[in-house]
């Protein structure tokens, strides 16, 4: 099994911090705009749901990446504790792969609130985009 530097550790979590941080604000603006539009129809309630899971997903990301940028940047006052860095990467990673899923099913459904054409056709992307985003990761 292939051992990973602390120095890695420090690179990745900052990569996970962008890229989480990002999505939580995109997620959290398509909030912003359900909570501010006049429908009030199934589909707006599952988008609602579904934008809420990813932001609350990539917001948990970003904290637990954050705390192993902080374990791992040299000069870090405290002993590290290899329980809590393993706790940390495999919460920020699942909740990363858990905000992807909910972005990608938001991108699926996002159509239907305007036609069955549209809402199918977002469907395969949105399908297509998870695939994809598994595939490369």
């Amino acid at each position: 099994m292939i051992e990973m530097t602390p120095e890695y550790w420090n690179e990745l979590a900052n990569h996970f911090i962008l890229i989480s941080a990002l999505l939580a604000g995109f997620s959290i603006a398509f909030i912003a705009n359900l909570i501010v539009s006049d429908t009030n129809n199934r589909i707006s309630t599952y988008l609602q749901i579904t934008a809420t899971i990813a932001a609350s997903s990539f917001l948990i990301s970003v904290f637990s990446m954050t705390t192993i940028l902080m374990m791992t940047t040299k000069g870090y006052p405290l002993e590290i504790e290899e329980s809590k860095f393993h706790t940390a990467r495999i919460i920020g990673g699942v909740t990363f792969m858990i905000g992807i899923i909910a972005l990608s099913t938001l991108i699926a459904l996002s159509g239907w609130t305007k036609s069955k054409t549209m809402g199918i056709l977002t469907t395969i992307i949105g399908i297509l985009t998870l695939v994809m985003v598994l595939i490369v990761s």
